[in-house]
């Protein structure tokens, strides 16, 4: 059952991005993709407050933040992970997920377009 509600929670988080994408929006910078971040970081603090405030069900939080969220983008999950560990007052911890968070991901884009040379 939980496989299966984050599959459909990410197929529609999927599409959703997939659709704000097509906005017809031409700029010299990734707005799109900024404003997708933002509001995928913005509804999984909205769900994880009102699940910690109210309660929430665990299938409907897997749907929305695992499934959705994570379909929709994983910057959404990088960005409460990060604020987690500021709330528990890890500010060294946060900082540090920050960092690696961006290198390594630059990094590996990097490293990864690097291989069309070899494949």
């Amino acid at each position: 059952m939980s496989f299966a509600l984050v599959a459909a929670g990410g197929a529609m988080g999927a599409v959703f991005r997939y659709g704000i994408s097509l906005f017809p929006l031409k700029a010299g910078f990734p707005l799109l993709t900024l404003f997708t971040n933002f509001a995928g970081a913005f509804i999984i603090g909205l769900i994880t407050g009102i699940a910690e405030e109210k309660g929430l069900n665990q299938n409907i939080q897997l749907f929305l933040k695992t499934g959705f969220c994570g379909g929709f983008t994983t910057f959404s999950t990088f960005s409460l992970e990060t604020v987690n560990l500021i709330e528990d007052g890890r500010y060294q911890a946060a900082g540090l997920y920050i960092f690696l968070s961006a290198a390594l991901c630059l990094f590996g884009v990097a490293a990864g377009k690097s291989l069309k040379a070899v494949l």
